[in-house]
């Protein structure tokens, strides 16, 4: 089993304003979906309810969550213990958000996929916890372009 974090992290680890990403990077919505497509995606009730369209497509969706029994298109679990024992040990877990689930779920993975954007937001509310105890393994650079308004660059960590 592979449990990866996968985010969109500016200079300052913010990730998000009002339950909203910050940025809107297409290579960046692309890199999420080529990397999730295929395997389970795990987030909290509130990265759930952000998605424009709800449960995304060709994935498992999965949500942590103490106040909902149902959501669309998921499978809803009360704690990590009850999710991590519907998982098969060849399975590949993302976990896409929000603060809260990747503060609380820091330890359980052994990748980070990281979007790294070169600015700090003058607003956010929601922030990355610390990652420089873990060990750089590549990195992939964009600059920015007519679609991109910052540079930025697809980084893989390790533990």
């Amino acid at each position: 089993m592979r449990i990866s974090i996968i985010a969109a992290v500016a200079r300052n680890n913010a990730i998000g304003y009002k339950n909203k990403l910050l940025y809107w990077l297409p290579n960046d919505l692309k890199h999420f979906k080529a990397l999730t497509t295929g395997h389970t995606i795990l987030m909290g009730r509130k990265t759930f309810e952000s998605l424009p369209k709800g449960a995304l497509p060709n994935r498992r969706n999965c949500v942590l969550t103490r106040t909902v029994k149902e959501l669309p298109g998921c499978e809803c679990f009360a704690s990590w213990d009850d999710f991590i024992k519907t998982c098969s040990d060849d399975e590949e877990i993302y976990i896409i958000g929000g603060a809260r689930v990747y503060h609380d779920l820091m330890d359980k993975a052994d990748r980070l996929c990281l979007t790294e954007i070169d600015d700090e937001p003058q607003k956010a509310d929601a922030f990355f916890p610390d990652y420089g105890d873990w060990l750089f393994s590549k990195q992939e650079v964009h600059s920015k372009d007519e679609k991109h308004d910052f540079d930025y660059t697809f980084v893989e960590y390790v533990r």
